[in-house]
C-alpha cells in the first residue's frame, strides 16, 4: 500500500516542482526585465537625456547634471572642475554611455598601454613620449568620430523630421503633440533628442526652454533655424507650417549640393590619406628589409631630431590638406 502511495506522489511531486522551476524562473526575468530590459534602458536613457544638454543655474543645475562617476566622492570632485559640463555634453552628444570618468580611466589607460608596448620595444624615451602622448587622446578621437557621425545622420533626418511636424500641425496638432508624433515615427538617433524635448515640456518646463535644449544638445545651424522659427512664431504670430516647409526645403537643396561637393573633393581626400599613410608604410618596409639603415632615425641622436622635425611637418600638412578639403556649404 506504501509502495502505491509513493507511487502516486511522485508524479504530483515532480509535476509541482516543475511548476515551481517555471514560476522562479519567470519571476527572475521578469525582475531582470525590470531594471535590464529594453524598455527600462529606453527610459534610463530619456532621464539621462533630460539631466544634461540644458543650461542651469543654482540648485537646479546641482539637482539635474548626470553623474560624472559612479562613486559619489569622485563625482563630486569632477563636478568642482571648471568646463566639466561641456565634457559631459561632448560624450551625449556622441551617442555613447560614457561617463566622464570611464573617459578619463580610458584616456589614461590608452596612453599606458601604449608606453608599455614602446617600452617593451626598446625605443629611445624621446621616441617612447612622442609617440605616446598623441595615444592619450585616442579615446577623445574616438568620441569626436562617433559624434561626428551622429550629428551628420541627424542633419539628413531633419527634413523628414520636419515634414512630419508640418503635417501634424496642419492636422490640427499642438505642437507638443507633433513633436511627440515625431519621436515615435522617426527613426534614431533623432527621434529620441525629440522625445526628450516632449518630456521636459510635460515635466513643466517651458516650451521655449525645451527647444532650446534641444537646440544645445544638437549643435547644427539648422536645427537652430528650426528652433528660432518655432520661438518667433509662438511670440510674433505667422504660419508656422509654411516656414518648416521652406527651411525643410532648403535643407534638402544644401545636402544635395554638400553631396556633390563631397565628390568633386574624393581625389583631395584621396591624395590626403596616400600622402599621410605613406611614409609610415615605407618606413615599415624598410624596417623589414634592412633594420639597421632604417634604426639609425631612433638610435642615433641626430636621427631621432630628423624624426621629430619630419613629424611635426607631417603633421602640419595633414591639418592644412584637412583644411583645403573642408568646404563648408
Amino acid at each position: 500500500m506504501s509502495m502505491l502511495a509513493n507511487n502516486a506522489f511522485f508524479p504530483i511531486f515532480t509535476v509541482v516542482a516543475f511548476v515551481a522551476i517555471v514560476i522562479f524562473l519567470e519571476a527572475l526575468y521578469a525582475l531582470w526585465n525590470t531594471y535590464k530590459g529594453p524598455e527600462a534602458k529606453k527610459v534610463r536613457q530619456r532621464l539621462q537625456a533630460l539631466s544634461a544638454g540644458a543650461q542651469h543655474d543654482g540648485a537646479s543645475a546641482a539637482l539635474k547634471n548626470r553623474m560624472m562617476s559612479e562613486l559619489p566622492l569622485l563625482d563630486r570632485l569632477l563636478f568642482a572642475l571648471p568646463r566639466v559640463n561641456h565634457l559631459d555634453r561632448f560624450l551625449l552628444q556622441s551617442g555613447l554611455r560614457w561617463t566622464v570618468s570611464k573617459f578619463a580611466a580610458l584616456s589614461i589607460l590608452s596612453g599606458l598601454t601604449v608606453l608599455l608596448l614602446l617600452t617593451l620595444i626598446r625605443l629611445p624615451p624621446q621616441l617612447q613620449w612622442t609617440i605616446t602622448l598623441p595615444a592619450f587622446f585616442l579615446p577623445f578621437l574616438f568620441v569626436q568620430i562617433k559624434r561626428n557621425k551622429r550629428l551628420i545622420k541627424m542633419e539628413a533626418q531633419l527634413p523628414e523630421a520636419l515634414d512630419l511636424i508640418g503635417r501634424a500641425l496642419r492636422a490640427g496638432h499642438a505642437l507638443p503633440s507633433a513633436l511627440k508624433m515625431a519621436g515615435d515615427e522617426l527613426s534614431e538617433p533623432i527621434a529620441a533628442e525629440f522625445r526628450t524635448t516632449h518630456d521636459e515640456i510635460n515635466f513643466g518646463v517651458s516650451a521655449q526652454q525645451a527647444l532650446s535644449n534641444f537646440g544645445g544638445r544638437i549643435p547644427i545651424t539648422d536645427v537652430r533655424y528650426f528652433v528660432v522659427a518655432i520661438v518667433i512664431q509662438r511670440d510674433a504670430g505667422g504660419n508656422l507650417t509654411e516656414v518648416l516647409d521652406n527651411l525643410s526645403r532648403l535643407i534638402r537643396n544644401r545636402l544635395k549640393f554638400h553631396a556633390r561637393v563631397r565628390v568633386l573633393t574624393t581625389e583631395g581626400r584621396m591624395s590626403a590619406w596616400v600622402l599621410g599613410l605613406l611614409p609610415f608604410g615605407l618606413a615599415a618596409l624598410l624596417n623589414i628589409v634592412n633594420p639597421e639603415f632604417i634604426s639609425v632615425l631612433w638610435t642615433d641622436p641626430a636621427g631621432i631630431k630628423i624624426t621629430n622635425l619630419i613629424l611635426t611637418m607631417m603633421a602640419i600638412g595633414a591639418i592644412w590638406l584637412y583644411k583645403l578639403i573642408q568646404i563648408r556649404v
